[in-house]
């Protein structure tokens, strides 16, 4: 008995399409990825060695002109305080414990950090110093 061989057919992925696809995902993956955190005030960041990331409820910023920022909304010195206080009782009905991040040029003065870190402690808010 003599069995006839079928004709195989070789079977093709058509892969043009998707090259295309990637494409356009890894395009719209980098642009997302250059506005990660737009509340952000430029400022000279200290160096740090680790890299840890908190989670950002409330950002706040001193610049080089030893000016405040919450967010990206400048706030007078004389009412920082209150302003802040506010802020941190807020966030507190949507978590726990909010953090307190603190944005800081090399140039601001100690004194100012140390005591927005004493006022978010003082609220019972966790606080980071952002260092690049």
């Amino acid at each position: 008995m003599r069995f006839r061989k079928k004709k195989q057919q070789e079977s093709e992925v058509f892969t043009d399409s998707l090259n295309d696809i990637l494409f356009i995902l890894l395009m719209f993956f980098l642009i997302v990825a250059t506005l990660a955190n737009p509340n952000v005030i430029k400022v000279g960041l200290p160096k740090g060695a680790k890299n840890t990331k908190a989670k950002q409820h409330i950002m706040v910023s001193i610049d080089k002109n030893q000016q405040f920022f919450i967010g990206t909304k400048a706030v007078a010195t004389s009412a920082f305080d209150t302003t802040l206080s506010k802020e941190i009782a807020r966030y507190r009905s949507q978590t726990d414990t909010p953090t307190v991040v603190i944005n800081a040029d090399t140039t601001a003065y100690y004194g100012e950090v140390y005591r927005i870190m004493l006022l978010a402690k003082k609220e019972r808010a966790k606080v980071v110093a952002r260092i690049d």
